[in-house]
């Protein structure tokens, strides 16, 4: 009996062990779902964001397109400007001699140094000189972009490769810049060579810090190992796209005397990069995606050197004709006089088949509709992936272009395959990168990394509130910028003026003004004041956040912040000397026809006290960029750190 007493104590005590076990158990995974959730979120947020901005970008080239048809005297003034955004000028009128002849470099230089022709230790030299931090010097860079527009102009818009029974190839997805993961990719799958094979599929510069190392360190080992390593082209491989993004700038700040000449040479090797990269005839590689009616047989004969920017369509001409607005409106579709002939020009319908391939995202839904998130190119749907291979006798399509948690995804039934190799994208620790690599018979591999510092070792929820607070800063002062738009939605839905709206109202309200498609409801608890009854005080969405005002005006201040990224590109493109300054009366003509085409109303009088505020030293000039800096949000939270990280407190 005793053996029977011990027996049924122990067997209460495994029971409750195990009740235990599986008690804490369901609170983790449970823990653990809402701690993804919120991940999630975040990254939606980031995303959407991110998706408005192109699509701002885009709709700028529409700007470009009437800019031309209005400015008086544009053409006959700054025939230069006209040249750069229609595409012109002869693509080959960049003289290597003219760029570098006079270029020197000096025994004092303590960088890398490049011979050309090239050998095989150049890219370890380069690499470690970038680890560094060290700078090529211009003369270099020059010569590298030079030598890489010579073999790109050789090439096919879509370069064939194949595999092997002992070679592989390893296709990479974005980088944007961060040094960091192209060089752990390499750790771990090797440096580019004749036994090593690579596809980078688009999206090298922008955002990230390092986006010229990035280049140099690409385009040397195209030079070096050209059968092996194929370039596609990106949606970000763009002047205008590098404007707004980060890599014009970068350039400047690193090379102030050769800076405009780089970014010069950089438009023409941008737009000699292939479009597409087919493995062993069955897998197609391009940066976006395809639509349903991208026909490869018109791919490959476009002459895709005409396309300096995808972001400016092209203008139907005819030598005989002049739009003019005033006279004849219906006209205004014929497009307008510029020099040079049809030729120098790709087609209306060559243009959407290259912005598909740049711009396209995979969706569940069937058939090919509008990409209304980025502005650009489609959705396209299974059923438009399996028409497209059956077609072309293929079984895969990779892309890139959008940022997945893990760093890859598959959809559309395994026929399409997402990579992104820049890891913790938007945030420390907001994402993978990854990977792919291709074998014999179509074997397929994924290889996942993360580059990690001190925040990437912390625990996941610490990880997830750093991602969460970055994603509801950024849309919080997304909100600020509209603030005027939302308070006149909110108060349409305050029928009795108490400054309260339902959940339903304030969601509605927040998606008809912002389009951001993001779920309102969850996101409520961290943007707005909730009373017990489930309603919401909607002013509580400005709360602790406001506009630096440089200038008084409220809706002058909401206009500038909101739409300072499309002036600040407008601004240099006009400025095309890349002094920093335009006259005032550049400015008067270009606010006049920027905010009649963005339907923005401001009296002259408002105008005149914003120019008078942006010429800073009176002497007639604006400097625009240094004035649009001092737009920016300032978050109650900042001040608060800001004090207590005081070392005189």
């Amino acid at each position: 009996m005793g053996c029977s007493s011990s027996s049924s104590v122990g067997g209460k005590k495994s029971t409750k062990a195990i009740r235990a076990a599986m008690i804490i158990q369901n609170w983790y995974r449970g823990y653990s779902a809402r701690l993804k959730t919120r991940q999630r979120y975040a990254l939606t947020i980031f995303q959407s964001i991110e998706y408005a901005d192109e699509q701002g970008q885009l709709q700028l080239s529409n700007f470009f397109s009437f800019l031309l048809e209005n400015y008086a005297n544009i053409q006959e003034n700054d025939p230069a400007l006209v040249n750069r955004l229609f595409g012109c000028t002869p693509h080959d009128s960049k003289v290597r001699q003219d760029y570098i002849g006079l270029i020197e470099v000096p025994e004092s230089y303590n960088g890398p140094r490049l011979k050309f022709p090239l050998n095989s230790t150049a890219l370890p030299t380069l690499i470690e000189a970038f680890k560094k931090q060290e700078i090529l010097h211009a003369y270099y860079v020059l010569e590298v972009l030079f030598e890489t527009k010579e073999i790109l102009k050789q090439m096919p818009n879509i370069i064939h490769v194949r595999t092997g029974p002992t070679k592989d190839i390893t296709i990479c997805g974005d980088l944007h810049g961060q040094l960091e993961d192209l060089l752990l990719i390499f750790s771990k799958n090797g440096l580019p060579s004749g036994y090593n094979s690579y596809v980078f599929n688009g999206d090298f510069v922008d955002r990230g810090k390092n986006s010229i190392e990035i280049l140099m360190i690409l385009f040397v080992s195209f030079l070096l190992y050209g059968d092996d390593l194929c370039l596609n082209r990106g949606n970000h491989e763009d002047f205008l796209m590098n404007i707004r993004y980060g890599f014009t700038k970068e350039v400047l700040s690193k090379y102030k005397i050769h800076g405009k000449k780089i970014l010069e040479v950089l438009e023409e090797v941008f737009s000699w990069l292939p479009l597409g990269t087919i493995i062993d005839d069955e897998i197609l590689i391009m940066h976006g995606g395809i639509s349903e009616s991208t026909d490869l047989h018109l791919l490959h004969q476009i002459e895709r050197n005409k396309m300096k920017s995808v972001l400016i369509p092209p203008i139907p001409l005819d030598g005989d004709i002049t739009v003019d607005l005033k006279k004849d409106k219906a006209r205004r579709t014929q497009g307008i006089r510029i020099n040079g002939p049809p030729a120098e020009h790709l087609s209306k319908q060559e243009w959407k088949q290259v912005t598909d391939l740049l711009w396209s995202d995979p969706r569940g839904k069937r058939g090919c509709h509008p990409n209304t998130s980025r502005g650009g190119g489609c959705y396209f749907g299974p059923d438009v992936t399996a028409k497209f291979l059956n077609k072309y006798h293929m079984k895969l399509l990779i892309r890139s272009h959008e940022c997945k948690p893990e760093g890859y995804d598959i959809s559309h039934d395994g026929k399409v395959l997402t990579v992104f190799s820049a890891s913790n994208y938007y945030e420390e620790g907001s994402n993978r990168g990854a990977y792919i690599r291709v074998g014999f018979n179509a074997t397929i591999q994924f290889f996942q990394y993360q580059v990690t510092n001190a925040t990437c070792l912390r625990p996941l929820h610490q990880r997830v509130n750093t991602i969460e607070s970055s994603a509801i800063r950024i849309l919080r002062e997304r909100i600020i910028s509209r603030k005027t738009d939302l308070i006149r939605a909110f108060q349409l839905q305050d029928h009795n003026k108490s400054g309260k709206i339902s959940m339903g109202q304030w969601a509605l309200s927040m998606e008809n003004v912002l389009g951001l498609n993001l779920p309102w409801r969850s996101l409520s608890s961290h943007l707005v004041v909730t009373n017990e009854d489930g309603y919401i005080d909607y002013m509580s969405c400005f709360n602790d956040i406001h506009i630096q005002k440089p200038v008084k005006e409220a809706t002058v201040i909401e206009t500038l912040y909101r739409y300072r990224s499309d002036l600040q590109i407008i601004f240099n493109v006009v400025d095309s000397d890349h002094s920093g300054l335009i006259s005032m009366e550049e400015f008067y003509s270009m606010w006049k026809l920027f905010s009649s085409h963005y339907h923005v109303y401001i009296d002259d009088s408002q105008v005149d006290e914003l120019a008078k505020g942006m010429d800073l030293n009176k002497d007639g000039s604006i400097d625009f960029n240094e004035f649009l800096k001092a737009f920016y949000v300032v978050h109650k939270l900042d001040k608060m750190d800001q004090k207590n990280t005081d070392p005189a407190l």
